[in-house]
């Protein structure tokens, strides 16, 4: 609290539905205050509905922060999809059929998890870090002091409690917008959100629910051409979720509006020719599908962010909502974090809009498409027979993006944080800004497997991965690296942004041995049958060091040498010396 009387936070973060949650989680766990205003009371708002399906890189994501433990409690796991055509099966089925494919991942199935249980979990895990939350809170002003420097507080932000009328003040570095698609914040800011809202609207609705449709515990479509592409998700506690498009010739037969009896006749309508009957409803919703995208995720100095529903809205028809939304935290928190911290350069927060908004564009573009065709219309571009069945390419569609919907094929182009190496790159076999594969490893003494992902958990740092190849070939190497990394200098080991790793293909009794007496770089893991040292690509003759990034992507790969090392991070965190000149025997390349 400063002198005035006015509470002090690195961030301020306006609304805490889940990608608030998560965001300010983050920041406190990696070192920055943060306070996290929600305008509604959590208890009082709709108790069920919202977001449901999480795929396998968003868990991955989830599982680097130890989030996911709880949410594999209560959720349900599907690996099944189906689809019927006038109550028949239809082999090999579609749109939801890349649930079945699913590889390369611990995580390959979908985790179905209503968003009130995501977020109750959130909520404690952020209690668990000691982050400040407030509930009936609801922003009212924020102004920005645009010469402010760094460090300084330069967004004053003024919230109303909605019970007493009460006005609070805050003053903080930056300020979050994760406060939804009307997003106060976006809209104070002065960012434009392009894009437009279409005249189709959907229907959803949760309840626990009899049926006679056989695999009624998989995801399903049906297909119907009076409800559109309709919607069978089976949801966590035994309940299911059936949405369906609310067509123009529907809205008519309801001249009064839609009611829960409406939404729950014309679920039963749309379930044709199968049998469905609601025991209890927890839930509906009738909304109109838009797809927008603010034209930037940050502004005024970078102090004012967006993430989530508040950054870009979408249609639910692929079930990207929340895993987008996600993804953008999870993009965002530790670039925010490190540069508040002042270990990272202005260059790493500058790559979060960009980054992020790439991938959004490239799921507003399919949206468009899948939304009118689940509504059983044809888009304007296709040029084919209109009397054909428009489910047949939704169901192309979906399988040609599959990993986009996974999320395992998400990646960034080349940026400041995403380099192109030295002639070792194009020998990997993942390119920059893209996902290593969550290959096993083994521990020492007890051979114990461990994934490679939990040992580079998200903890807000880079890591950098030394992948041993055939210790004879690559001894003087390492002993040079050891030595480059030991001498005067240099702060590569004991920065505070750079944890070390070591990948063996050799295994021993102890680390130490393993090496022929050297010390490994930070923990060490065996790569039996040197199968991660195949998946990554790493030549056994040369080895390799991979740097990633917080969020698990790889950020560039090298040689295993110090000097390019230490010049990459050079040009992306502070206290770090750039080297003007070096030998071509360090760094692997010539200069």
């Amino acid at each position: 609290m400063d002198a005035e009387g006015i509470t002090e936070y690195d961030v301020v973060i306006v609304g805490g539905g889940p990608v608030g949650l998560l965001m300010a989680y983050q920041l406190r766990r990696f070192g920055v205050s943060v306070c996290v205003l929600e305008q509604h009371e959590k208890e009082s708002q709709d108790a069920y509905g919202r977001a449901i399906a999480l795929f396998p890189r968003t868990t991955e994501q989830l599982d680097q922060l130890d989030l996911i433990e709880p949410m594999l409690q209560l959720g349900f796991a599907c690996r099944t999809s189906v689809t019927y055509k006038d109550g028949e099966r239809v082999i090999p089925g579609r749109v939801w059929t890349f649930m079945e494919n699913i590889k390369d991942t611990t995580y390959d199935f979908t985790l179905v998890l209503r968003q009130m249980y995501t977020e109750e979990i959130f909520r404690e895990k952020l209690e668990s870090v000691g982050a400040s939350y407030y509930q009936a809170m609801q922003c009212i002003d924020f102004e920005v002091d645009e010469t402010a420097s760094s460090g300084q507080y330069a967004v004053t932000s003024t919230f109303e409690d909605k019970r007493s009328g009460e006005k609070k003040q805050l003053r903080s570095k930056y300020i979050v917008g994760a406060d939804g698609g009307r997003s106060f914040v976006r809209r104070h800011a002065g960012i434009p959100f392009d894009g437009d809202t279409s005249e189709d609207k959907w229907i959803r609705i949760d309840g626990i629910v009899e049926t006679d449709m056989p695999l009624n515990r998989s995801y399903g479509a049906i297909e119907s051409k009076t409800h559109g592409n309709v919607l069978w998700a089976p949801l966590d506690h035994g309940a299911t979720r059936i949405g369906f498009a609310y067509s123009p010739e529907m809205a008519a037969k309801y001249p009064d509006g839609v009611t829960q009896e409406v939404a729950e006749q014309e679920a039963v309508l749309g379930m044709h020719p199968f049998s469905v009957k609601f025991k209890e409803v927890h839930w509906w919703t009738l909304y109109t599908i838009g797809q927008r995208m603010a034209r930037t995720f940050t502004t005024k100095n970078t102090r004012v962010l967006l993430c989530g529903d508040a950054a870009h809205t979408h249609s639910s028809g692929a079930a990207q909502g929340l895993n987008t939304g996600i993804h953008d935290a999870v993009n965002l928190g530790w670039k925010l974090a490190l540069h508040i911290r002042g270990l990272a350069l202005p260059a790493v927060l500058d790559t979060y809009s960009p980054e992020r908004r790439t991938a959004v564009q490239q799921l507003i573009d399919y949206d468009k498409d899948i939304s009118i065709l689940m509504s059983h219309k044809w888009p304007s571009w296709y040029a084919g027979d209109r009397d054909a069945d428009p489910y047949l390419l939704l169901g192309e569609i979906f399988e040609k993006a599959a990993s986009f919907n996974t999320g395992l094929g998400i990646s960034y182009p080349l940026n400041n944080l995403n380099r192109s190496p030295s002639s070792l790159t194009t020998q990997l076999a993942i390119t920059p800004g893209s996902r290593p594969p969550d290959v096993d490893l083994y521990m020492p003494g007890t051979n114990q497997k461990i994934r490679f992902q939990r040992v580079t958990r998200n903890c807000g740092k880079f890591w950098v991965v030394v992948w041993v190849g055939n210790l004879a070939s690559t001894r003087q190497s390492l002993a040079t690296l050891r030595s480059f990394l030991d001498g005067p200098g240099h702060d590569l080991l004991g920065h505070g942004a750079i944890d070390w790793l070591t990948i063996s293909p050799t295994p021993g009794c102890s680390p130490f041995e393993a090496l022929g007496g050297m010390r490994p770089f930070g923990n060490m893991y065996f790569d039996l049958a040197s199968y991660a040292h195949e998946k990554f690509g790493v030549e056994d003759q040369k080895g390799a060091i991979a740097i990633l990034r917080p969020d698990g992507l790889l950020a560039t790969a090298g040689p295993l040498a110090g000097a390019w090392v230490n010049n990459y991070f050079a040009s992306v965190l502070t206290r770090i010396e750039p080297m003007t000149e070096w030998s071509s025997s360090d760094s692997g390349v010539s200069v």
